[in-house]
């Protein structure tokens, strides 16, 4: 009786012992784990930054399966997500390229409170530092190599209204804005140009000059200001009204 029991509680212990590891069911290495389930508008920020990631790496001519690997998501959750590749391009299009402008550096450009160059370097520094990275570059870039709207209507959309600065600098030089305002936004975009091209040397060509890019915008900025009398007509004077006779004063 007592072997008995004794054996069956033996039996039972070691029913509640772990198995040792050697035991257990292996862990196949490589296996996928299934995405963990968030909101669907979580979701969709997330696609969109491993999408904005991808596309400035890899260019606009991914496969939907290789785009959807790369953002963590299977294809069927991607299309439930976004409806086609198009549909994707232009979210991240508005995300991460016009979404990066800030619509109060219109209104603190045109601030004349403040010294213009001391607006035009603000301007340009956080311009440089908020939009001209080097994933909106690239992604910017690859739009305009893949001939879409995308970059044409950030320029119209955005950058148009930047090159006002034009009628800035002709108020601040004493000077008259060009009547062609096709030849205004010209001049307005060597400033904006020069800064442009300065992004895309340091985080583009990797162009390793070591001054710091604020110094050069402000290099930049004091250039552009210099032009400006150079480049534009000075406003013409105001008539003069002659003084009426004395002899004509009288009679009057």
């Amino acid at each position: 009786m007592t072997d008995s029991t004794s054996k069956k509680k033996s039996v039972g212990d070691a029913a509640d012992v772990p198995l040792p590891a050697a035991r257990r069911k292996p862990v196949k290495s490589g296996a996928k784990a299934p995405p963990r389930r968030m909101p669907r508008a979580e979701r969709q920020v997330q696609v969109l930054t491993k999408a904005a990631e991808y596309f400035s790496e890899n260019g606009l001519t991914a496969q939907t399966r290789a785009l959807a690997d790369a953002c963590g998501v299977s294809q069927r959750l991607l299309y439930s997500l976004f409806p086609n590749k198009a549909a994707l391009l232009n979210e991240v299009y508005e995300r991460e390229i016009v979404g990066r402008f800030k619509a109060i550096w219109y209104v603190q450009l045109k601030d004349r409170s403040r010294p213009l160059e001391e607006r035009l370097n603000a301007f340009y520094r956080e311009y440089y530092d908020t939009v001209l990275t080097r994933r909106w570059l690239r992604l910017f870039l690859y739009t305009s190599l893949a001939e879409l709207h995308m970059a044409s209507d950030f320029t119209a959309a955005v950058v148009t209204h930047a090159l006002e600065i034009m009628a800035e600098a002709a108020h601040d030089a004493g000077c008259a804005v060009p009547a062609d305002a096709a030849e205004a936004a010209e001049i307005g975009w060597l400033l904006h140009g020069a800064i442009s091209h300065l992004a895309i040397r340091r985080h583009v060509y990797f162009n390793d000059n070591p001054t710091p890019a604020h110094t050069v915008i402000a290099l930049q900025v004091r250039a552009f200001l210099a032009s400006v009398p150079v480049l534009l007509p000075a406003l013409a004077a105001a008539p003069v009204l002659a003084a009426a006779p004395a002899s004509a004063a009288a009679q009057g």
